[in-house]
C-alpha cells in the first residue's frame, strides 16, 4: 500500500462516523443505558454534556457488538492493525490491564511456564494468579545510581530458555516506566527460534509505532502480541487500550479470551476514542511526537543546569541491560538534592498545582505527550529550581535501592488461593506473601502472591510508607499487617 492510499484509508474512522449517524436518526430508546441520552439524569449530563451522553449507548446492529464485531469495530479493529502494523487489533474497554491479562491467557495454562522480568506491571502477575502459570523471573540489574531496575540483558534471557526449554513465552517491558528498552528484536528471534511466543506490555509504547527516531516497536521486532495503552501517550479516553497480534496467532482465540473477562457492553466512549485516535496519530503522529521529543530534550537540558537533579536520557544506552531509551520520557533524579522522587511529587502538587506522573524513592517522572506545550514544561522547570533552593537537605541516609530480587517459594495463583493468616509486618519475616504489596503507580509489586518476605523488603516498605508513597494491594489498608500462608 502507497503512502496516498495510507492515508486516505487511515482518514476513516467508522465507529465516530456510525455514532454520528446514529446521534442524527434521533432514536427513541427503549434499551439501557437507563438515563436514556442523558434525559433521566440531568446532574450528570450537565456535568459531561449532552453530546457525551447522547452516544453513551448499548450495542445495537447500527453500531455492532465488541464481543463478536461484524461492522463498524471490526472495521476500525481492521485500521487499527494497519496502522500499528498487527495482523490484528482488538479495541479493548478494560484498560491495558485487560489487554496484558488476555496476552499472557491466551499463551498460558495452568503449569505452562513464562519467562519475564520481575520488575512487570502487578496485570502480569495478575494473569499469572488467573492461569496458573509459573514465573521464570529473569531479575533485571539495577542502577546503582539511580536505583532502578534496568532491561533484560540478551544472555540472561538466553539462559532463561535453556534452562528451561519447556516454557512458553518470554515476555518484555518495551519500555519500562522509566524508558528503558530491553533488546526485544533479539528477544523476540530468541524465543521464536525455542518455539516460544515472545510477548510486549507496551503500555508506555504507543508513540514507537507513530514517531522518528523511536526504539524498536514489539511489532516491528516481529512480537507475537503487545498491550498498547493509547490513552497513555496516543490521547484516546482513560481506560481505553489495543491488543495487537502478529500473523501466527489466532485472532479467534484471541477474541475467546477476551470475551472471558472483558465487559459485554462495550463504551461507545471509549471505543469511538481509540477510533479518532488512531486517526489522528496515523495521519500526525510523526510531527506531534516529534515536538513531544524535542520537548523532553529542552526539559531535560533545563533540568539538568538547575543542578542537583539528573534528567537522564540517551547517555544511559549500554547496547545491552539499556539498549536504547524512549526519548519522550522525562525521568529525573531527585535524591541528589535530599529529597524522595515521592517527596518532590507531593511539592509540585501542594505548592505549584503541577501534577506529575508518579515519584519513587529516588526519581519523579513528568509524562509528556501529544497534548504538553512548552509554556507548560516552563512552568515545571521553575518549579523543580525553586524546589531546590527552598526544599533542599543533605541526601545522606535516603534509601537507594527501587529493586529487590525476590525468592519465589510457589506460584502467585497457589499462594493467592492457599490457607492464610494475618500478621504484623515485622511478625511475618520468612513467611511466604499471599498477597500484593506495591507503590502506585508505577505499580510494580514490591512483594507478589508466593515470594518470601525479607528484613529488606519489610524495610523498603516502611521507608515508602514514610516518605508518602501511595502503597496498594494487601488487605489491610493500613499496611500494618500483610497476609502470609499458613
Amino acid at each position: 500500500m502507497d503512502k496516498e492510499q495510507f492515508i486516505k484509508r487511515q482518514s476513516k474512522a467508522p465507529i465516530y462516523d456510525a455514532l454520528q449517524t446514529f446521534r442524527q436518526m434521533r432514536v427513541v430508546p427503549f434499551d439501557v443505558p437507563g438515563h436514556k441520552h442523558g434525559k433521566g439524569n440531568p446532574e450528570l449530563t450537565e456535568f459531561l454534556g449532552q453530546q457525551c451522553m447522547s452516544i453513551d449507548v448499548n450495542s445495537m446492529k447500527p453500531l455492532d457488538n465488541l464481543c463478536h464485531p461484524i461492522s463498524v469495530i471490526r472495521q476500525a479493529e481492521e485500521l487499527m492493525a494497519e496502522a500499528f502494523g498487527a495482523a490484528h487489533a482488538f479495541l479493548m474497554v478494560g484498560g491495558t490491564t485487560s489487554s496484558v491479562q488476555s496476552m499472557v491467557l491466551s499463551t498460558c495454562k495452568r503449569g505452562d511456564k513464562i519467562i519475564l522480568p520481575r520488575n512487570v506491571h502487578r496485570s502480569v502477575i495478575n494473569a499469572l494468579v488467573l492461569c496458573g502459570a509459573i514465573p521464570i523471573y529473569v531479575n533485571p540489574e539495577v542502577d546503582v545510581r539511580l536505583g532502578i531496575s534496568l532491561g533484560m540483558k540478551r544472555e540472561q534471557v538466553q539462559k532463561a530458555i535453556n534452562e528451561h526449554p519447556d516454557a512458553v513465552a518470554v515476555l518484555v517491558n518495551n519500555p519500562t516506566y522509566y524508558g528503558i528498552c530491553s533488546d526485544i528484536k533479539a528477544i523476540v528471534k530468541m524465543a521464536h527460534d525455542a518455539g516460544m511466543y515472545c510477548l510486549a506490555d507496551e503500555a508506555h509504547g504507543t508513540h514507537f509505532y507513530f514517531g522518528e527516531n523511536m526504539p524498536t516497536s514489539a511489532m516491528a521486532a516481529g512480537a507475537d502480541m503487545a498491550a498498547v495503552s493509547m490513552h497513555k501517550s496516543g490521547g484516546s479516553l482513560t481506560q481505553s487500550s489495543v491488543l495487537l497480534i502478529g500473523k501466527n496467532v489466532s485472532e479467534g482465540h484471541v477474541r475467546q479470551i477476551i470475551n472471558l473477562t472483558q465487559t459485554t457492553s462495550g463504551s461507545y466512549l471509549l471505543m469511538s476514542s481509540l477510533d479518532i485516535s488512531r486517526r489522528n496519530l496515523a495521519l500526525r503522529g510523526k510531527e506531534v511526537f516529534n515536538k513531544v521529543i524535542n520537548m523532553a530534550n529542552y526539559a531535560r537540558e533545563e533540568i539538568n543546569a538547575i543542578g542537583g537533579y539528573y534528567a537522564f536520557g540517551k547517555e544511559l544506552v549500554n547496547g545491552d541491560s539499556i539498549f536504547d531509551f524512549d526519548p519522550t520520557k522525562l525521568s529525573v533524579h531527585t535524591r541528589e538534592i535530599g529529597l524522595a522522587g515521592i517527596e518532590v511529587y507531593d511539592l509540585l502538587r501542594d505548592e505549584y498545582d503541577i501534577q506529575i506522573e508518579f515519584g519513587d524513592l529516588g526519581n519523579i517522572l513528568a509524562y509528556l505527550s501529544i497534548g504538553d506545550r512548552f509554556q507548560e514544561l516552563e512552568r515545571l522547570v521553575s518549579a523543580l529550581a525553586e524546589i531546590r533552593r527552598r526544599f533542599h537537605k543533605d541526601p545522606r541516609g535516603l534509601m537507594s535501592q527501587e529493586y529487590i530480587d525476590p525468592e519465589v517459594v510457589i506460584s502467585p495463583q497457589e499462594a493467592f488461593y492457599a490457607d492464610k493468616e494475618s500478621l504484623p509486618l515485622r511478625e511475618s519475616v520468612g513467611r511466604v506473601c499471599s498477597e500484593f504489596v506495591m507503590c502506585y503507580p508505577p505499580g510494580i509489586p514490591i512483594l507478589s502472591p508466593g515470594e518470601r518476605i525479607t528484613p529488606a523488603i519489610l524495610d523498603y516498605i516502611e521507608y515508602a510508607k514514610a516518605k508518602g508513597c501511595s502503597m496498594t494491594g494487601p488487605e489491610d489498608p493500613e499496611i500494618l499487617n500483610i497476609n502470609v500462608l499458613k
